[in-house]
């Protein structure tokens, strides 16, 4: 792992005595430590949607080891029924049978990585939460992008909690409802930022990362997630508004 100096706690991102104390507990010099910032609602009705800016110190530690340490793979997705190569790099980790498919893609998980497995376990006691599996996206310049969509596979259930994790350059970050395109966001996802999407998120908004030719350096995005087992089965989709 990264050699570099230790990362700096800065507790209470949630605000409590008991939480502060047990993002700070593990040591390491990969190792992110939580940090306090305010929190952020920018979507309240029709699913939830709270970004949290400065969520993590030293996240230059982290963008660093993630590239290193990941096998990246560039994946043929299939977009407007052709199989191109996908705009970003890829890697699928996660607990075994932790399955997922997306855009025509069917990945079978790579175990954690130490620092993988200590972002999850930081990010489960921030939220009360589990997840059991994560979708590491490396961008290497701003022709990088991700398509409009919508997390919404079976394996997610229907409303999925979604944590995201930014290190390395910031990117614009876009929501457009489903039933009324007018309505947008733009967000900036900046070095070190969290944003969480849940509740019926996925059912009404659909999502993307614009390419931007003012960005030339590389962006890792970690987005956590719940899925449901191969030998568990899944749940119908909710029909759509």
């Amino acid at each position: 792992m990264t050699t570099g100096p230790p990362v700096t706690a800065r507790p209470d991102l949630f605000g409590t005595k008991d939480q502060a104390m047990s993002c700070a507990e593990p040591a390491g010099r990969d190792q992110p430590q939580t940090g306090p910032c305010r929190r952020q609602t920018l979507i309240a009705e029709e699913g939830r949607l709270w970004l949290y800016p400065d969520a993590f110190a030293g996240p230059e530690n982290c963008c660093q080891a993630l590239i290193r340490d990941l096998d990246w793979q560039q994946h043929e997705v299939r977009i407007a029924g052709r199989r191109l190569p996908s705009p970003r790099l890829s890697a699928w980790h996660g607990e075994p049978g932790a399955n997922y498919a997306y855009s025509g893609l069917h990945l079978e998980p790579q175990p954690w990585t130490r620092l993988l497995q200590e972002l999850r376990q930081q990010l489960e006691t921030l939220l009360e939460t589990s997840f059991n599996s994560v979708l590491a996206n490396l961008y290497r310049d701003g022709r990088d992008s991700m398509g409009w969509h919508s997390d919404d596979e079976p394996e997610l259930g229907a409303e999925p909690l979604i944590a995201s994790l930014s290190f390395g350059a910031a990117r614009n970050f876009r929501l457009r409802h489903r039933r009324h395109p007018k309505r947008q966001h733009t967000i900036r996802l900046e070095n070190g930022s969290l944003l969480v999407m849940a509740g019926a998120l996925q059912q009404h908004w659909r999502h993307c990362l614009p390419r931007s030719a003012r960005v030339h350096e590389a962006r890792v995005n970690l987005s956590f997630r719940q899925v449901r087992l191969a030998q568990q089965p899944c749940p119908r989709k909710p029909a759509r508004p």
